[in-house]
């Protein structure tokens, strides 16, 4: 469904007039990404380089390259004598998952242990209006709301002023987000998202470093079990809904 309240597919960025066009295996690599992102390719669908290129025009050697790339990427992956999107084991979830978590509460723990550490106020208030407007109009569940989930941990940890962790946390992000994404399809979910986000970030915004800590350490998963339960919830839904998506 379209409400218009997501991340809207990256088609790359625009030409400018007379300006050369992106190579071949660049652009093939930018729609695969986002498609792969996105989840438009279902985890079972077999990317095959004939059909690749037809869809693109080009030659099956840029779309090779573009696939030597993704598969470096940990995007897709080799089976059964072709390429197919990475889907994580339950394993390999659990230590994304306890890697995003720890990327990002190591952003709120430097500014409580370190005063001098500042979140910047202009991120805070942007991002809490962005979501005070979602709790006033609340989207339906669609799994697109991963990628504004990803936005607020992300403007998050950019306010916390350090860059490598966030660059970090993005790549972390994306690695699961194929299958975070199923997390999302139901109400419940979605309202209980919105309102964490806004507790989370009004802490952080009034100073209250200490409670607003433990309220991202519960809202990521404070606990190896809850990590794994997480994981294994998202790989069920994925399970269940990946051909609806």
């Amino acid at each position: 469904m379209d409400t218009g309240l997501y991340t809207p597919p990256d088609t790359g960025p625009a030409v400018p007039d007379g300006a050369a066009a992106p190579p071949h295996r660049e652009r093939v690599y930018a729609r695969l990404r986002e498609d792969l992102l996105a989840g438009r390719i279902g985890p079972r669908e077999r990317l095959a380089e004939v059909r690749l290129a037809d869809r693109f025009g080009v030659s099956r050697t840029p779309v090779r390259e573009a696939m030597a790339r993704l598969l470096a990427d940990g995007l897709i992956e080799r089976a059964d004598g072709g390429f197919f999107p990475t889907v994580p084991s339950l394993t390999q979830l659990r230590d994304l998952y306890e890697l995003r978590a720890t990327l990002e509460l190591r952003g709120m723990a430097r500014a409580v242990e370190d005063g001098s550490v500042r979140h910047d106020p202009g991120l805070l208030d942007a991002e809490l209006r962005r979501w005070y407007a979602l709790r006033a109009d609340p989207p339906p569940p669609d799994a697109r709301f991963v990628v504004l989930d990803e936005e607020f941990h992300t403007a998050l940890s950019r306010a916390s002023g350090n860059p490598a962790l966030t660059e970090a946390l993005v790549t972390a992000s994306q690695r699961i987000r194929r299958v975070r994404m199923y997390d999302f399809l139901s109400e419940d979910r979605v309202a209980s998202t919105i309102a964490e986000h806004i507790e989370i970030m009004e802490l952080v915004r009034d100073g209250r470093l200490d409670e607003g800590y433990r309220a991202l350490h519960s809202h990521v998963g404070g606990s190896l079990a809850a990590v794994m339960e997480r994981a294994e919830r998202a790989l069920t839904q994925m399970a269940l809904h990946a051909d609806r998506i």
